[in-house]
């Protein structure tokens, strides 16, 4: 009889044991989180980016009253190893005098971009955005006339206005005080330098 007892309170023992030293890990991760923002610098990956983007889409942009419109969808964001902008490729389709449908991909197109912070938005933005590539089969590969001129319009406003990546309030309260200044790509990843 007085083994049951003895086996209920090691076993209560064992978890209260394994749960303290979940805490401690947690903290650990925890303090090596709020340690990265307290340096010079705040680093974003390729993954955070991309989660981040992929709840935003699919978009839908219309000109003429709706006679054309272009819905972006798919994003595919990579940041090059080597380089200084990223990358962002999108699946696009297209819809005109109601030919098309504008929920399946006719094509597909690559922009290139260096990211800037907007304090207005708390987010990362396209800065400079540059479309590298286009391949639309059904407009014989190119784009051209009122299509490609919504899609720069959209560019444009979607740097101007809407974030690739918005900083979260736990991050910014980890900032405390600091400015954020500079934004660079280094490395494969995103760098956001901070100002004392």
């Amino acid at each position: 009889m007085p083994a049951r007892p003895r086996f209920r309170s090691t076993l209560l023992r064992s978890l209260l044991l394994a749960a303290a030293a979940l805490l401690a890990l947690a903290a650990c991760s925890t303090l090596n989180a709020v340690s990265a923002y307290l340096g010079n610098e705040v680093a974003f990956t390729a993954p955070q980016l991309q989660q981040s983007l992929s709840r935003n889409f699919p978009k839908r942009y219309e000109k003429l009253g709706g006679l054309v419109a272009v819905t972006l969808m798919n994003p595919r964001l990579s940041i090059p190893d080597d380089g200084e902008r990223l990358r962002l490729d999108f699946d696009i389709a297209l819809a005109a005098l109601g030919a098309g449908s504008s929920q399946r991909p006719s094509g597909r197109f690559t922009l290139t971009s260096a990211l800037r912070y907007d304090a207005t938005t708390q987010g990362l933005h396209l800065l400079d955005p540059r479309i590298d590539y286009v391949d639309v089969p059904q407009l014989g590969g190119m784009m051209t006339g009122a299509s490609r001129e919504l899609l720069n319009a959209w560019l444009g406003d979607y740097a101007r206005q809407e974030p690739v990546y918005r900083f979260d309030n736990s991050l910014l309260d980890k900032l405390g005080s600091r400015r954020i200044g500079s934004t660079q790509i280094e490395h494969g990843r995103v760098v956001v330098h901070l100002d004392r």
